[in-house]
């Protein structure tokens, strides 16, 4: 829960969602009409600060510099535009859209807001003076909307100094895809040539005369009849098979690389002068006399 004496911690603070996301900036901080406790803050949104959404901050808790609340940043963002009428009051029709977008009990706040001794938070809002008035559902309830704290004012005080203010550019960078990559494996066919040497056999006939050294072995056969001799022949033949051999491996991988980029945007900023005003009273009678 947020006392009072935190609202300097919240004001200007970033406000961090349940995820610890930055959601934005404080810019107002609302606090109940009747018991004088922080109720709801108006957080600075969108890429330049340029929007404002209402967030509960009876939950919320300050942490290291910045408040965190236990709602996610797109549910802050999308919370519903309200009216802050002139004097920074938020009226109770417009705390009931709020209470109703959160699924905020709007019967346990009024409860809580009249009872003198609850320590909890109210309806209402922020520091407007208190006072009486029916709400929607037609009972009678003590603080009749929200009045806001600006980030210059301190716990309820502002001294009589102008607040100059300027605006800083805040430059991000956002990551999106800029293209796909994928390797696919697919099998194609082609022709390949070898050349391999074939052997094969072919037949010859020897004819040889008969010699001393051979004659006793060719009588022995000299005997006329039939006879032959039979000899194998062989070739040979070209045989192909395939093997599958593991050749390379093939991955996708990314390289990051970092460049310059120079973006440009407008920022406004607040000028303060002085002048001052010289009354010549030298006519007026007893002037110098």
């Amino acid at each position: 829960m947020i006392t009072k004496e935190q609202i300097p911690a919240v004001l200007n603070h970033p406000i961090l969602d349940e995820g610890g996301k930055k959601i934005g900036e404080a810019r107002h901080v609302f606090l109940d009409d009747a018991t004088g406790r922080p109720e709801w803050a108006s957080v600075k949104t969108g890429m330049f600060g340029t929007s404002e959404s209402f967030v509960p901050i009876s939950h919320a808790s300050v942490v290291d510099g910045h408040v965190e609340v236990p709602y996610s940043k797109t549910k802050v963002k999308d919370a519903p535009h309200v009216d802050v009428d002139a004097g920074g009051h938020l009226s109770a029709t417009e705390e009931h859209r709020l209470y109703e977008y959160y699924g905020m009990s709007w019967d346990e706040s009024w409860a809580r807001a009249n009872d003198p001794g609850e320590s909890g938070w109210a309806h209402g809002g922020a520091a407007g003076a208190a006072g009486t008035g029916a709400d929607p559902t037609g009972r009678t309830t003590t603080g009749t909307g929200s009045a806001a704290l600006a980030g210059n004012d301190r716990a309820g005080y502002q001294d009589d100094a102008l607040t100059r203010s300027e605006e800083e550019l805040h430059v991000g960078v956002e990551r999106r895809e800029t293209g796909r990559a994928r390797l696919r494996k697919y099998v194609v066919t082609e022709e390949q040539e070898r050349t391999v040497p074939l052997r094969h056999e072919e037949v010859r006939v020897e004819r040889e005369p008969i010699t001393e050294a051979d004659r006793d072995a060719a009588l022995r056969e000299s005997e006329i009849g039939e006879a032959e001799q039979e000899v194998v022949l062989h070739e040979e033949r070209p045989v192909m098979e395939t093997e599958v051999v593991p050749k390379e491996r093939v991955r996708l991988t990314t390289e990051e690389y970092t460049e310059e980029e120079t973006v440009r945007g407008q920022v406004r900023k607040e000028r303060i002068d002085g002048d001052a005003e010289i009354i010549d009273d030298t006519d007026e009678p007893g002037y110098g006399r």
